[in-house]
């Protein structure tokens, strides 16, 4: 196994691409003589985004989703032979900048913690959004063998992406946060952006029929991913919810300031949240089924109930 350089930081990357040569360099070239290792886990795309991660330097693992779990990082996570103490996590619309390079560099260099949260800035059709609660944390840096994705669903398929969608990665040890953002844009189009987001919804309907099995318990008061999923559970029993959703992001939480793209992201949100309800709503009233086919698993102190009708 071969060595980081003197001028590399001693940390791997893991990307999970699919059809992404058009965002792959912009991810990319930060890496490039920083990071130690680079490893893209494509999913046999045909746009030529092997070609683009290795003309960069990045290792391509091939990767064929069959179904169930793992999905396709901790796949890599479990299979591949990481050279480097520590793994960094990103997707393949997400740049470090200069800061978060200097401040990955210098933590990796001290034994304090086992993992870190990462603070994620949400850039949307060329603006970043400030407002409408959406700053984002993610654990994306953790020492190698002490991560790994919490496992919320065992019966899932390629109609809910092939990769991890709202797991979150849980570590044996201290954790910690770090302090500069990396910068999370997305520029493909809003045609993928809602086939994406279709596939998503696919998802969050399957882990809501068959209940949660993950380690992140959904809590009001615990971290923002306890307390997203306790919210998001309480949301499905409200007539109206989606517009209540909009309401909160765009008005109470001064989405309006960001301007058109802030509009468009927080309808989005509110859009999502529909999906799911009426795919609840659909699977539940089935001709198929033979009619209601089940409940709503309950949020941690809510009344087990199904969700709202209304809509």
């Amino acid at each position: 196994m071969s060595k980081p350089s003197d001028s590399t930081v001693p940390v791997s990357v893991l990307i999970a691409a699919k059809n992404e040569a058009k965002g792959l360099p912009r991810c990319l070239a930060p890496l490039r003589g920083w990071a130690d290792e680079i490893v893209v886990a494509d999913s046999f795309s045909t746009d030529g985004t092997a070609e683009v991660a290795e003309s960069y330097g990045a290792k391509v693992v091939r990767f064929a989703y069959q179904g169930g779990w793992p999905k396709k990082r901790q796949a890599i996570l479990d299979s591949f032979p990481f050279r480097n103490p520590w793994i960094l996590l990103l997707d393949t619309d997400e740049i470090l900048l200069d800061p978060i390079r200097q401040e990955i560099a210098a933590t990796i260099a001290t034994n304090r913690f086992d993992g870190y949260w990462i603070r994620f800035e949400i850039h949307f059709l060329g603006r970043q959004l400030r407002h409408g609660d959406t700053e984002l944390w993610k654990l994306s840096l953790f020492r190698a063998g002490k991560g790994r994705y919490e496992k919320r669903l065992e019966s899932q398929d390629s109609s809910m992406a092939d990769m991890e969608v709202h797991e979150h990665v849980i570590v044996a040890g201290n954790v910690g946060r770090l302090v500069s953002p990396v910068r999370h844009e997305n520029i493909n189009s809003l045609s993928r952006y809602i086939q994406k987001h279709n596939e998503y919804s696919n998802w969050e309907v399957k882990l809501f029929q068959e209940g949660s099995r993950g380690e992140l318990r959904p809590a009001f008061w615990g971290g923002q991913a306890q307390r997203r999923r306790w919210l998001k559970r309480a949301l499905l029993r409200f007539p109206g919810s989606p517009l209540l959703l909009f309401f909160y992001k765009y008005f109470l939480r001064w989405g309006f300031l960001d301007g058109v793209p802030g509009l468009i992201y927080c309808c989005f949100q509110a859009i999502q949240l529909f999906h799911v309800k009426a795919k609840l709503y659909e699977m539940e009233h089935s001709p198929e089924t033979g009619g209601v086919r089940g409940s709503l698993p309950a949020a941690e102190g809510l009344e087990e109930t199904k969700p709202g009708r209304g809509y």
